[in-house]
């Protein structure tokens, strides 16, 4: 993935999810402007994935993420405890492209989660989008690496508490717990069992399977624990 199809991926598609429904009063601060929604303004596409604690992997969460392409080549994600109207903002993500993963300080890449396993596994999902844009969009993210921090650690918590925590993503079977899973799949009416079955075969590589992170210093691989590091041909 490029900058250009990443800059250009909600706007080929269609996307449009709008976050915030009003503009600024003209008597708030400055006169109103066409742009006055700022960063919010434009195209926006809302996923759905699935956050585990770097740092204690027994903690999960079902994420709401509305995502933009930023100018400088990645995405930027506002997360949320769901999609309704009154929503708690969990924290951040930022998306960028493996090239851009690669060229990263060693010390750096401990805060960045690959997105094989989710995309290939179904655990991530766009809600409302058309099945094909869908797949266009899977195929764009598979191998993108995410940081993500959670300010709000317990959403149950009446406001935010605690220090930022650092999230990863599931990277193979039996990390995700099949009651978060099941929840997520009721919540959207869809099915992991079948995006997996749908997306191996259109996209041609085997699910990933790769250790959880030992510790929250140790950084992540996107395949496999073994040899080098590349996708397996779906049999």
């Amino acid at each position: 993935m490029d900058r250009r199809e990443m800059l250009g991926a909600l706007g080929a598609l269609g996307f449009g999810v709008t976050l915030v429904g009003a503009t600024a009063k003209a008597d708030d601060h400055e006169p109103a402007k066409k742009d006055a929604m700022g960063p919010l303004d434009g195209g926006h596409a809302h996923f759905c994935g699935i956050h585990l604690v770097k740092g204690d992997p027994q903690k999960q969460f079902i994420v709401q993420h509305f995502c933009a392409a930023h100018s400088s080549g990645m995405f930027q994600c506002l997360l949320f405890d769901s999609a309704s109207k009154g929503a708690k903002l969990l924290g951040v993500e930022y998306i960028v492209s493996h090239e851009s993963y690669l060229g990263l300080p060693k010390e750096e890449k401990k805060y960045w989660h690959p997105h094989t396993y989710e995309v290939l596994a179904g655990g991530l999902i766009a809600p409302g989008m058309k099945p094909d844009d869908e797949m266009k969009f899977m195929k764009m993210i598979l191998t993108t690496w995410g940081k993500t921090f959670h300010t709000w650690p317990d959403p149950k918590s009446a406001i935010p508490m605690g220090e930022p925590i650092l999230m990863w993503s599931a990277i193979a079977d039996g990390q995700i717990k099949e009651k978060v899973l099941t929840e997520r799949d009721k919540q959207f009416n869809v099915s992991a069992t079948e995006l997996r079955e749908l997306r191996g075969k259109e996209i041609g590589f085997e699910v990933p399977s790769v250790a959880f992170p030992a510790s929250i210093d140790q950084t992540s691989r996107q395949w496999t624990d073994k040899d080098e590091d590349r996708p397996t041909p779906r049999k």
